[in-house]
């Protein structure tokens, strides 16, 4: 069980530390290109993309659990038609994003303060990269089912992919074409639909038996559409329940000083790494609680759960020990700041208990997500989010900035016991899981 684990969560960590890297790469690009206004587009840009796509990870997520239990039942007919409808669903809403897409960058900048010389390179940005919706929503559906198939090697291979096509592409539109934010942008819009082409050539390669199992009239069945929006819709307002604690802690951040924003920006970097990591282990819980739960082994179930919960814990005191013998040394590397590196020391300590206070919950939403028990996930997010916001407003007249600290440990904590509580209650039925 332990070797299952760890075949599905060490690609899945390799793939989820590449994903910055390919806003990262835009970055160093224009950072040579002598203005910092470009930088500025840049960044704008990529965090447009980055709020809008978080929004429509649901159909990454709902179609890994889905896709699990129909592998685990061995019903080799869903497990086409729930791929054909999560891509299919991917295309039309990428569609609507595209015909939206004048409105959307309207209210866009209309909310986000730049320069006008900034705002002009990032509508450039805009403009070209969100011809990729169609690539990066499909992929979501593609990458989704390659993890409920128990293969989280595919979209490692992607990833990959996508970040070698990105630095060849965008180096020769900028340095050997001469172009600019564009050149940038098209790189990026070449890596998307490559990542999307090295989907599909592997789903023929590897999966291409399963195509005698496609039924197109059955894909939109009423009652199997119905299940797939509901789960996904679930995952929808979980998500934005999410984005909203993201922005709020730092839009709050941003309101109290350079300083503060600073050292939140660098102190959640050590967050961002352990997440990658959890998330990993919570990529092994969708693929495996769905295959068991599909396959009605209750025994395998409760036993995966239990080792993986030791991995949480290991990993979490390993982080909590790194934190603490070399997380400052961290911070040096990444500013020379010494007013921000000497205030971080005043809130370090909230960093060493996010380890232990967030890996239940990241666990509980992979293995949630592969019980299809997303309406439990959805009810543990609004507790953890309207306690985040109560808890920061009732202390920060008196704790400033460590309210804020305060008020995310609180949040972290309450997902993964309520989660806990909802599991415990749900796995009291019938079925081998909640």
């Amino acid at each position: 069980m332990n070797k299952k684990i760890l075949q599905l969560a060490i690609p899945s960590i390799i793939s989820n530390i590449t994903v910055p890297l390919l806003g990262l790469i835009d970055v160093a690009i224009v950072g040579h290109l002598g203005a910092a206004s470009y930088i500025g587009a840049i960044a704008v840009g990529g965090m447009l993309f980055t709020i809008i796509y978080w929004v429509f990870g649901f159909l990454r997520m709902g179609t890994s659990g889905m896709t699990s239990q129909a592998f685990g039942s061995r019903d080799l007919r869903e497990v086409v038609r729930v791929l054909l409808r999560a891509v299919s669903v991917g295309v039309c809403i990428s569609l609507c994003l595209l015909l939206l897409q004048y409105p959307i960058r309207k209210l866009a900048f209309a909310l986000i303060e730049t320069t006008p010389e900034v705002e002009r390179l990032a509508t450039v940005y805009f403009n070209i990269c969100i011809w990729g919706a169609p690539a990066v929503l499909g992929l979501y559906g593609f990458a989704g089912w390659y993890i409920g198939m128990q293969n989280s090697r595919f979209p490692m291979f992607i990833a990959i992919t996508q970040n070698v096509v990105n630095i060849v592409a965008s180096l020769s539109f900028v340095f050997l074409l001469g172009m600019k934010v564009e050149g940038v942008a098209l790189g990026t819009l070449l890596a998307q639909y490559g990542g999307l082409l090295m989907a599909v050539l592997l789903w023929f390669r590897y999966y291409g038996r399963l195509k005698v199992n496609v039924r197109w009239r059955e894909i939109g069945e009423k009652a199997a559409m119905r299940r797939f929006f509901s789960l996904n819709s679930d995952i929808f307002f979980r998500t934005l329940c999410l984005v909203a604690v993201t922005t709020f802690f730092t839009s709050t951040g941003a309101r109290q000083g350079d300083v503060v924003l600073a050292v939140n920006t660098l102190l959640m970097q050590l967050f961002t790494l352990f997440s990658y990591i959890m998330d990993g282990f919570a990529y092994a819980g969708e693929a495996l609680a769905g295959r068991y739960i599909g396959a009605r082994n209750k025994q395998a179930l409760n036993r995966m759960i239990r080792l993986l919960f030791g991995w949480g814990v290991g990993l979490s005191l390993f982080f909590t020990v790194l934190y603490a013998a070399g997380g400052k040394g961290f911070l040096g590397l990444l500013t020379n700041d010494v007013s921000v590196i000497h205030e971080a020391g005043s809130y370090f300590y909230w960093v060493l208990a996010v380890p232990l206070a967030g890996f239940a919950a990241f666990l509980w939403d992979g293995i949630l997500i592969g019980a299809t028990a997303t309406r439990q996930m959805l009810w543990a997010m609004l507790v953890a989010s309207g306690c985040f916001f109560l808890v920061y407003y009732l202390f920060e007249g008196e704790m400033g900035n460590h309210a804020l600290w305060m008020a995310f440990l609180v949040y972290l904590s309450l997902r993964g016991i309520v989660q806990t509580k909802l599991w415990s209650r749900f796995s009291k039925g019938d079925r081998p899981a909640p």
